[in-house]
C-alpha cells in the first residue's frame, strides 16, 4: 500500500482485518464446543425474538418484542418490529459456506434494525431459523441454493450452512447479541405457523365444509411446494390436550415420483437421465418451482413445434426463476406452459392425497408453500387437476372425504412458526 493511502482506505483495511480475525477466532472456538458461552446463562435481561424462514430462494427475517408474542394459536399473529426478505442469490456473497448466512443475512438485518430503523438495542436476542433441509445437531447444510433447473452436472452446487452453535459463538458486531440460536426444519416452521392461521381469512376450503369436520384431537399435515417440496405432521396428546400440538419434520418431498399416465412415464425416464438416476427420482423433481421448470423442459423437447420462442428465450435466460416464467404464462390456453402446470399440479394433488392416506389428518391437511396461492386456480374446484388427483386413490378414495383440506393463501407461516419456536427458547431461558 502506498504511504499516501487515504485514512478511509486504511480504516477499511483495518476493519477487514478485524473481521477476518474475528471470524477465524469464532471458527476455532466453535470447533471445540457445541454451544456458545452465552447459553450458559440461565437467564438474560431484556431481549428480542428473531425469527427466520430460510428457503432455497429467499431468506425472510423478522424481529419481535417477546412481550407481544403469544403462544401459537392464541389469536392474531404479533406485528414484527421490523421484517425483511433477502433474495439468496443476491445476498449470499461470502466465500465461506459457514459464514455467508450470519455475515450476509443476519448481520445486515440487525444493522438495519439498530442503525436505520432506530430500534433501541437490548441485552440479547433469542433466535430460531426454520431452514430447508434435514437438521442434525442444530445444523443444516443446504445444497440447492442458487441451483438452476438445467444444472451442469459437473459443476459443484453452492452450499449454505446454517449452524446454530457457530452463529452463537461469533463475537462480530451485532451478532454477539445472539444468546440462543435454534435451527429447525423449514416445515417444522410451516407446521407451527399453520396453527396461527385464520381459516376464514387466510385459507380457502378446497373441499367445501372442511372447517366443520375438523377433529379437535386429529393429526394435522402440511404439504407445500415452493423452491422444493416440504411435508410435516403434527399430533396432540388425547391425555394432555392442553399442551397443544407438537410438530415433526419429514423429508416426504423426496419420496419417489409415481407417474400416472403414459406421458408421465416418459417424463420419469427423462428426469432419470437428466439427474443421472438409475431407478427413481424424487417427487420434488416434479412438484416444486424447479419441478415445474423440469416438466416444461421435457415438454419443449418432446413437442418442439409447440414451443413459443419468445417465452422459451425468457425461460432459458431465467436461471433459478425458470419455474416462475412457466407459471406466469400457464394461463395461455393450449400452451406447453399450461400443460406443464397441469402435470405439476396433478402430481401435487396426488402426493397430497398420498400424505392424507398415510396420516389420515382429521385435524386438517394444509396445502402451503409459495406455489399454492400463486396457482390457486389450478387447485380449487372439483374439476381441477389437483383435486382430481387428490381423490384418485382407488378403493380407499372415500376415506379422503373425512380429511379437511385447505389451501393456505399466506406465505409467511414458516416465519410465524419460527417465531413460535424462538418463543419456546426464550421462555426456557427466562422462566
Amino acid at each position: 500500500m502506498s504511504s499516501k493511502s487515504s485514512p478511509a482506505a486504511l480504516a477499511a483495511v483495518g476493519a477487514a482485518a478485524v473481521s477476518v480475525a474475528g471470524v477465524a477466532l469464532y471458527k476455532v472456538f466453535s470447533s471445540k464446543t457445541s454451544s456458545s458461552p452465552n447459553t450458559s446463562n440461565s437467564k438474560i435481561g431484556s431481549a428480542f425474538i428473531l425469527a427466520g424462514d430460510i428457503g432455497g430462494t429467499n431468506s425472510r427475517l423478522a424481529l419481535f418484542d417477546p412481550a407481544h408474542c403469544g403462544s401459537s394459536g392464541s389469536g392474531e399473529p404479533p406485528t414484527p418490529l421490523y421484517t425483511h426478505t433477502y433474495r439468496n442469490t443476491k445476498a449470499l456473497k461470502h466465500g465461506d459456506a459457514d459464514l455467508t448466512f450470519p455475515m450476509d443475512v443476519i448481520l445486515p438485518f440487525l444493522t438495519d434494525c439498530f442503525e436505520k430503523q432506530g430500534i433501541a438495542e437490548r441485552d440479547g436476542i433469542v433466535a430460531c431459523f426454520a431452514v430447508a433441509g434435514p437438521v442434525r445437531q442444530n445444523r443444516v447444510v443446504m445444497t440447492n441454493v442458487g441451483e438452476h433447473h438445467s444444472p451442469d452436472v459437473g459443476k459443484p452446487k453452492q452450499v449454505l450452512v446454517v449452524d446454530g452453535a457457530l452463529i452463537e459463538a461469533t463475537r462480530i458486531s451485532y451478532l454477539s447479541k445472539l444468546v440462543r440460536v435454534r435451527i429447525v426444519n423449514d416445515f417444522v416452521g410451516q407446521g407451527y405457523g399453520a396453527l396461527d392461521l385464520d381459516l376464514d381469512k387466510e385459507c380457502i376450503e378446497l373441499v367445501p365444509g372442511s372447517k366443520s369436520i375438523i377433529g379437535p384431537l386429529g393429526p394435522k399435515v402440511c404439504v407445500g411446494a415452493g423452491t422444493g417440496l416440504g411435508e410435516c405432521y403434527l399430533t396432540i396428546s388425547s391425555l394432555a390436550p392442553d399442551t397443544g400440538y407438537e410438530c415433526y419434520a419429514s423429508e416426504g418431498g423426496h419420496v419417489e415420483f409415481s407417474p400416472r399416465s403414459d406421458l408421465e412415464i416418459e417424463l420419469l425416464q427423462y428426469l432419470k437421465e437428466k439427474f443421472k438416476q438409475s431407478h427413481r427420482v424424487s417427487v420434488e423433481r416434479v412438484v416444486s418451482g424447479k419441478g415445474l421448470a423440469n416438466v416444461y423442459e421435457f415438454l419443449a423437447k418432446k413437442y418442439p413445434d409447440r414451443v413459443d420462442k419468445a417465452i422459451h428465450s425468457k425461460f432459458v435466460a431465467a436461471g433459478d426463476m425458470q419455474g416462475a416464467v412457466v407459471g406466469m404464462n400457464a394461463g395461455i390456453k393450449g400452451s406447453l406452459m399450461e400443460q406443464a402446470m397441469h402435470i405439476m399440479v396433478g402430481a401435487y394433488g396426488s402426493e397430497a392425497g398420498s400424505a392424507a392416506l398415510k396420516f389420515i389428518p382429521t385435524g386438517g391437511l394444509y396445502v402451503t408453500g409459495g406455489l399454492t396461492p400463486k396457482n390457486i386456480s389450478f387447485l380449487e374446484g372439483s374439476d381441477s387437476p389437483f383435486l382430481k388427483a387428490f381423490f384418485d386413490k382407488g378403493r380407499v378414495s372415500p376415506l379422503l372425504d373425512t380429511v379437511p383440506l385447505f389451501a393456505v393463501m399466506e406465505e409467511d407461516i414458516g416465519l410465524r412458526g419460527a417465531r413460535v419456536c424462538a418463543m419456546r427458547e426464550y421462555n426456557s431461558i427466562c422462566s
